[in-house]
């Protein structure tokens, strides 16, 4: 292959010092012989009796041997409720080891030999692959059918994977851009829909280990697999180890080869997404339910009008918004085509904030242009030719070609697929890029999002239309996500509080100093060090903690990076440090909040705030402990506390936390001004030991100056 493109190049080159050539003044007039039909290599095919299929692809170029089994099932499979599940399982397929082997036990095998044997889900398939040394492949390739065929989904690794996974939850919101593309999923395909569900701490919380292996025991069986080998090895050869190690495997039952609908798209409208840290806005514009199949006559039209359109600098939209208007560094989209089912109309933009919906309504005016101003011949040929220039690169090497002919395997398509395309994109016609773009794009139904802040825009949103405010809010766990237009939903729980529940939490009002004294405290000072588990090793913290009842907090916090200091007040939060000051995310406001909420003192001055609820739910072993559980909602933040029955101390605190379940043992109380408090804990999270700490200063009522909760002016 590589020998190929250099004979090309020397060819390209030796014509260009032709003085015929030199003479041509202009590029259209250069007289050139039509391509020749590309004759691409093909990987040897065989079917076992089991339904595996298997694709072989000889390339001597390099001693490297790579392997991938590709699995039909993935995300778009699973079960509304266990959304996350896919992420899961492919971080823990691999890592969580064999039947024979630990994931660590491989770690070593393969690193002392340069290999690799990886996991992964995606929408509509799921994958384990391989790559090796020539020379080391009969001790790897073992390795690769363990890790395929016996899976152990260690829990340790099933735990570590969730623990990612939530902590990817907790900073969904940090990315404007990723905020933009999740949502314009949402308004396109519906939040119902598989292609558009998104991943919250219930659903985490709900997958098992055991749902793991329902999966594998679901999905993974010879006739659902096919299996593509590149590299430097004897195709016959190959195909003899591959029988003896997969030929005995029995058939399963046989996995859904349609996609799954459903769904429901947005209406059409303008939603709007608040992100107050931010000076650039995130837009698209996005209609559902019009995208096209690859397998579709209409497909080769739309890629020439989404490259007319958005092709790089010579679209249609990059020449009027960036280039001729100056209000975007970027912008693109189209109609998506997709193998098995029909994608989305999109188009992305990011702009200042300041020029917000003077570049939407530049948007709106090209999409309308598309279906009324004509598409000229020039337009039609550089859009061909830049469409088919990329695709010489689509199969420049084995490894690609092989790639290619899994996908046209997988989605049942006709092998020659690929050699066809370029004769029916050279046939498609102005008319035809006319009719799909009248046929796929319809301005006046679009869903226009926008991801920024508003006090910024040139002008106010709602001079496109009504707006449809989008909460994005992460639900506490049990809670239900935001309707499009509304407020996450509270954590399920109950109506009112439980008789056992008010008289257990009256029980440890009474332990910390009983109703008067706690219903004094408007103020406190707290100073104390921790020690925190970080995958670097050990770090120690120093914090000094202000806290005015009910919703001011000021926290000082001294690490081996510096010092830095955190805000929170009902207007907003921020983040200060030698580097100057900014506000926090969300994500992280609304953590603040919820931990002022769900504090000792906060709680206990609400006990008869009918926003706060108290429930009694059993028992569980605290040490020697048969300790009382109260579950805690605390204005929509939930808390459980396990209490000593007989004296009312609390000894245990349990909440979610965005790396998964934290645990905080209570070890030592000591008594400030007639109010009793924990002064040493320990904490683990997700089942692993996260940080201990002590506070060495508690001051009740301290005299405390407004000005330390506003935010340092600009240096």
């Amino acid at each position: 292959m590589t020998s190929l493109r250099m004979h090309v190049f020397a060819a390209a080159t030796a014509l260009l010092s032709l003085p015929a050539l030199a003479q041509v003044s202009d590029y259209h007039d250069i007289k050139t012989p039509p391509l020749h039909q590309i004759q691409l290599p093909q990987p040897k095919r065989v079917q076992l009796a089991n339904g595996m299929v298997i694709f072989l692809m000889e390339d001597h170029e390099l001693p490297l041997i790579q392997g991938r089994a590709r699995i039909r099932g993935g995300s778009r499979d699973v079960a509304a409720e266990k959304t996350g599940l896919a992420g899961i399982l492919g971080g823990a397929w691999r890592t969580g080891g064999t039947q024979s082997k630990t994931g660590d036990d491989l770690d070593d095998f393969l690193e002392a030999r340069a290999a690799r044997v990886e996991t992964g889900v995606g929408d509509d398939s799921s994958n384990v692959s391989m790559s090796v040394l020539k020379g080391d492949f009969d001790t790897v390739f073992p390795i690769f059918v363990d890790v395929l065929e016996h899976p152990a989904f260690r829990q340790d690794k099933v735990d570590l994977a969730k623990t990612q996974t939530t902590t990817g939850i907790s900073r969904r919101n940090d990315d404007p851009k990723g905020i933009a593309d999740r949502e314009m999923s949402k308004l396109g395909y519906g939040s119902d829909s598989p292609y558009a569900r998104v991943t919250e701490y219930s659903t985490v919380n709900g997958i098992t280990r055991d749902d793991l292996v329902a999966f594998h025991s679901k999905y993974v069986h010879p006739n659902n697999i096919i299996l593509s080998f590149v590299g430097d090895f004897d195709a016959a050869a190959m195909e003899q180890k591959i029988r003896a190690a997969f030929g005995s495997w029995p058939k399963g039952p046989q996995a859904p080869i349609a996609a799954p609908t459903g769904g429901t798209p947005a209406k059409a409208g303008v939603y709007y997404v608040a992100k107050d840290d931010v000076t650039q806005s995130n837009i698209y514009v996005v209609h559902g339910g019009t995208g096209v199949q690859r397998n579709n006559p209409d497909f080769y039209a739309t890629q020439v009008m989404n490259e007319i359109l958005s092709g790089g600098f010579s679209g249609r939209l990059m020449n009027d918004i960036r280039t001729q208007r100056g209000l975007a560094y970027g912008v693109g989209g189209g109609v998506d085509t997709n193998f098995d089912r029909p994608g989305l109309f999109h188009i992305w933009m990011g702009t200042k904030s300041g020029s917000t919906v003077e570049a939407v309504n530049a948007l709106r005016t090209d999409l309308s242009d598309l279906q009324s101003k004509p598409f000229t011949a020039d337009e039609l040929a550089q859009a061909k030719d830049a469409i088919l220039n990329a695709y010489v690169f689509t199969a420049d090497s084995k490894a690609k070609i092989l790639a290619q002919r899994v996908n046209l395997e997988f989605y049942g398509y006709p092998a020659d697929y690929y050699q066809q395309y370029p004769a029916r994109l050279q046939a498609v016609t102005a008319d035809d890029v006319a009719r799909v773009a009248k046929k796929y794009v319809s301005p006046n139904q679009v869903s226009v999002l926008v991801v920024g802040k508003e006090k910024d825009f040139d002008k106010p949103l709602s001079s496109l239309g009504t707006v449809t405010p989008i909460d994005i809010t992460i639900p506490e766990p049990g809670a239900k996500p935001a309707a499009m237009g509304g407020a996450a939903a509270a954590p399920s729980k109950p109506a009112s509080s439980s008789p056992e529940g008010i008289a257990l939490i009256k029980k440890i009002q009474t332990f910390v100093g009983g109703k008067a004294k706690i219903d004094a405290v408007q103020t406190t000072h707290t100073v104390g060090s921790m020690q925190v588990q970080t995958p670097q090793g050990p770090m120690d913290i120093e914090a000094d903690t202000i806290t005015k009842y009910p919703d001011y907090s000021r926290r000082i916090m001294k690490t081996p990076m510096g010092e830095m200091t955190m805000v929170s007040t009902p207007e907003g939060a921020f983040m200060s440090s030698p580097m100057g000051s900014q506000d926090l995310p969300g994500s992280q406001r609304t953590a603040m909040r919820n931990e002022s909420r769900a504090d000792i003192i906060a709680i206990l001055k609400n006990i008869d705030n009918p926003k706060y609820t108290f429930t009694t739910a059993g028992t569980e072993k605290v040490g020697t402990v048969d300790a009382q559980v109260l579950t805690v909602d605390a204005d929509g933040t939930a808390v459980k506390w396990l209490v000593d029955p007989t004296s009312g101390k609390i000894l245990r605190r349990v909440a979610q936390s965005p790396r998964g379940e934290s645990i905080t043992d209570y070890t030592d109380w000591k008594s400030f001004d007639g109010i009793t408090l924990p002064v040493a804990f320990t904490n683990t999270t997700a089942g692993q030991q996260s940080g201990s700490g002590k506070l060495t200063t508690m001051e009740i009522n301290p005299t405390v100056d407004p000005k330390i909760f506003e935010k340092p002016a600009p240096k």
